[in-house]
């Protein structure tokens, strides 16, 4: 049974929030959210009043409606049941390798200043220098996934949209003199939203896996954190765990590309 367009509404508004998209403006007020999801004003107000009562958002009659900041619990930084540590000798030659395999649209490289989010993902000072780049990965099949990248700005300097277009961002990061040590990330669901949509060539609502991944340098400093929507009917993302906790990962595009991704 599908689920209610509400919750829906509410799910793609949360994992927005989470993402940070609406620090700075506030969300877009309630006839703007009517025609991006293509539905009556009850059906977002039932969503607005689901994420309200979550104290995910504050909502003030007759002004914007704005994120209520998310607490230290939700840092990506910190360990948890779902966030494992993976141990990355096998997975980033593995993630590079799909890299090489596909072809990347650059849609948009910028210089901005860390929110909040960025900030304490990176360990970062607010307002500090990074660069933000999105790209979606394509197969023979069409898109593949949609990528935002932040990466500090003193590190990006040595690669841009050129660069970003024709290597995978770790090999970018290593040319760059930076030893990928380790990474903690998470995988989860998402609904497509219709920028996500547009770019995946989905309709909205669609089911995506979601991937947060937070790279760290030899030294244990944050490099890179990673924004990842997948179509999970053209990725598959397969981990093989061990008793003396060994973690084996690896990810798969399709039949034709599965067996060099070792």
């Amino acid at each position: 049974m599908p689920l209610p367009k509400y919750h829906q509404i509410y799910l793609v508004l949360r994992e927005q929030l989470d993402e940070g998209r609406f620090a700075v403006e506030g969300l877009p007020g309630e006839l703007a959210l009517m025609e991006q999801f293509g539905v009556a004003r009850v059906t977002v107000r039932r969503a607005l009043e689901r994420l309200s009562s979550e104290g995910l958002i504050s909502r003030t009659p007759g002004r914007r409606t704005r994120p209520v900041p998310a607490s230290a619990s939700n840092d990506p930084r910190v360990g948890s049941e779902g966030m494992a540590r993976a141990n990355l000798r096998g997975l980033l030659e593995n993630l590079v390798t799909m890299g090489l395999h596909t072809s990347v649209k650059v849609i948009d490289v910028a210089t901005i200043t860390a929110s909040t989010q960025v900030a304490d993902a990176l360990q970062l000072k607010l307002g500090d220098s990074v660069q933000k780049a999105m790209r979606v990965r394509s197969t023979g099949e069409g898109p593949l996934s949609h990528i935002t990248t932040y990466v500090p700005a003193e590190i990006a300097r040595r690669f841009g949209r050129r660069e970003l277009a024709k290597k995978p961002i770790l090999v970018l990061l290593e040319e760059s003199g930076v030893k990928v040590g380790r990474a903690y990330q998470t995988l989860s669901a998402r609904l497509a939203d219709n920028v996500l949509a547009e770019h995946l060539e989905i309709s909205v609502g669609s089911a995506l896996l979601a991937v947060r991944r937070l790279v760290f340098d030899d030294a244990d400093r944050p490099v890179l954190w990673l924004h990842g929507f997948y179509r999970p009917d053209r990725y598959t993302y397969e981990m093989q765990l061990s008793r003396v906790g060994g973690i084996d990962a690896k990810v798969w595009v399709n039949d034709s590309l599965s067996a060099p991704f070792n």
